[in-house]
């Protein structure tokens, strides 16, 4: 079972313990945090791209396929009302190298989304999530 602790800090900052590990989360000053920290559904974005971004270097890894760059980002849009959840959620998928399959960068892409990133199936049930994969060319320099 996995288990994660808030301790109350001051005004709305909050010490996270999570694995031994520690974090302060907190509000914006307009309600009533000093922005100490990350807001807790920024961090399920963090959550969302840190869990497909690793299954999807851990698949490219046994596909023998070499990035010289990855990133992943999301952007969520909220409802209006409370509780204000996720509605729509886009994910880009941003490799850069030479020669990159892009075959195996969407099947990478698709199993983890598809399959294996519980943080996608979790935020799926409530939201709209979309993808998108970005290729870059390696730029290197000559002097």
């Amino acid at each position: 079972m996995k288990e994660s602790t808030a301790k109350w800090l001051e005004e709305m900052a909050f010490d996270i313990e999570v694995d031994g590990h520690h974090f302060t989360i907190d509000a914006e000053e307009k309600f009533g945090g000093k922005d100490r920290g990350p807001r807790p559904k920024d961090l399920m974005l963090s959550s969302l791209v840190g869990c497909t971004g690793m299954d999807v270097i851990a698949i490219l890894n046994k596909m023998r396929v070499k990035v010289e760059s990855f990133s992943v980002s999301a952007k969520g849009k909220l409802r209006d009302e409370h509780p204000k959840i996720f509605t729509d959620i886009h994910i880009i998928y941003k490799f850069v190298g030479e020669n990159l399959p892009m075959d195996k960068l969407e099947k990478a892409v698709n199993l983890s989304q598809e399959r294996y990133c519980g943080v996608s199936a979790m935020l799926r049930a409530v939201a709209n999530l979309t993808h998108e994969i970005v290729v870059e060319k390696s730029v290197n320099v000559k002097d």
